[in-house]
């Protein structure tokens, strides 16, 4: 066997071993994300009284997901991805443990700081589907990326229906019913970074720069002027970054806003929390098709279905009535493999055209874009549901979803 016949076998190993380890963080870490999804409207409104303010915490999430997003991959760039993971999933694990503490001392103020805090998990498990393609070929590298989006099914199907045991646990320890899922959301957490933190190695960045001999000098000035040359000039590498933020946003706004359109129509916790793991699962069950039909069919094909397959979700939510029905199962399901769509190809795209001196720049400061998108319509959401209804949100949102679609029209050309 040659000396580079033999580089590329102990390469795949290590890619090969990478996804297995980011498959296991991504299960236990998805339970600390979704766990609290089902509940986290409620809990604001209640802390808040005004079901105006419902939306807030969603909001703040996301914009802990927009800042620890860039900041992680600065970490990262510099550090390895088995320190930025580690990080992120020790900052949700306390952003979770305020939550908690906020439904005690009944404090707004509290739950938001929490909530920008947990915000720190979603951008760690967006920064692992992206650690899945660092040493994957071109040719493979969407489904890659794909196996490790899937790996978040596991726990975030299992997160939204522990909403009654979370319930059962807060009793038990006597702190509010609501906060309970956050309690069991942070020890999640610390489980996921202990794991990371073991068993991330070597670290595939780092790995990956070194295979090209990436030096400090092509690291060196701000991570956004990286950023900006990256982009400039690379239509399809701006619209793959659009349509990513775009069905972020699309998802976000619904779906925060689903509990409350079901408790009004006298929706049980159980299945409201049924119906957001039923959203879930379309989110990343089927990841791993998708990210076959993007190797074989492009990505730009299938970010455009995305688009697609979103605007028929929000007709059907539009059209849901308030409490349990088939359009809103069928349509927050539709909702979720849209996003799926959407994310894996423009996510493949992102990381396809970047440069590796470069790619946890763009990659992060992609990251930020879609977080601080979905904030901006998550922040709007609660005003439209309450000055015009749910429909109307849904009818606000088809909009983000018809841009999805004229961005991976202009991929293609």
């Amino acid at each position: 066997m040659t000396t580079s016949t033999s580089a590329t076998h102990d390469m795949a190993q290590v890619q090969a071993r990478t996804i297995r380890v980011l498959v296991v963080s991504q299960a236990i870490g998805a339970v600390g994300i979704t766990i609290g999804v089902a509940t986290a409207s409620l809990l604001a409104r209640d802390i808040s009284g005004s079901e105006t303010q419902a939306g807030l915490a969603q909001t703040f999430q996301v914009l802990g997901t927009a800042a620890f997003a860039w900041l992680l991959a600065r970490m990262m760039g510099r550090r390895g991805r088995r320190l930025g993971l580690v990080t992120g999933y020790l900052a949700g694990a306390a952003g979770a443990a305020l939550a908690v503490l906020a439904g005690v001392i009944d404090s707004m103020t509290v739950l938001l700081i929490g909530a920008v805090l947990l915000g720190a998990t979603s951008a760690t498990n967006s920064g692992s589907r992206y650690a899945a393609t660092d040493l994957a070929p071109e040719a493979s590298r969407a489904r890659a990326l794909s196996v490790v989006v899937w790996a978040t099914t596991i726990g975030a199907v299992a997160g939204p229906n522990l909403t009654g045991v979370g319930a059962a646990a807060a009793r038990a320890l006597g702190i509010p019913e609501l906060t309970g899922g956050f309690a069991i959301g942070a020890v999640t957490l610390l489980l996921a970074a202990l794991w990371v933190s073991v068993m991330l190695r070597p670290d595939p960045l780092l790995l990956a720069q070194q295979s090209v001999q990436v030096t400090v000098e092509a690291r060196s000035g701000r991570s956004w002027d990286r950023f900006l040359d990256a982009v400039r000039g690379a239509p399809t590498l701006v619209a793959a970054i659009a349509g990513m933020a775009c069905a972020h946003a699309a998802m976000i706004a619904v779906m925060i806003m689903t509990p409350l359109h079901m408790e009004h129509g006298g929706a049980h916790l159980e299945v409201i929390g049924f119906v957001i793991s039923i959203h879930v699962l379309g989110m990343f069950a089927f990841s791993p098709f998708v990210g076959v039909a993007a190797d074989r069919w492009g990505r730009s094909a299938v970010l455009t279905a995305g688009g697609l397959i979103i605007l028929l979700a929000l007709l059907l939510c539009g059209l849901a009535p308030a409490g349990s029905s088939w359009q809103i199962f069928v349509g927050l399901f539709l909702l979720g493999l849209g996003w799926s769509f959407a994310t894996v190809a423009a996510s493949t795209l992102i990381s396809d055209l970047t440069p590796i001196e470069a790619r946890t720049d763009v990659q992060g400061t992609s990251d930020m874009i879609m977080a601080l998108t979905a904030a901006g319509g998550g922040a709007l959401a609660g005003v439209i549901v309450g000055w015009a209804g749910y429909p109307m949100l849904a009818a606000f949102a088809a909009l983000l979803g018809a841009a999805v679609v004229a961005t991976g029209l202009v991929a293609r050309k």
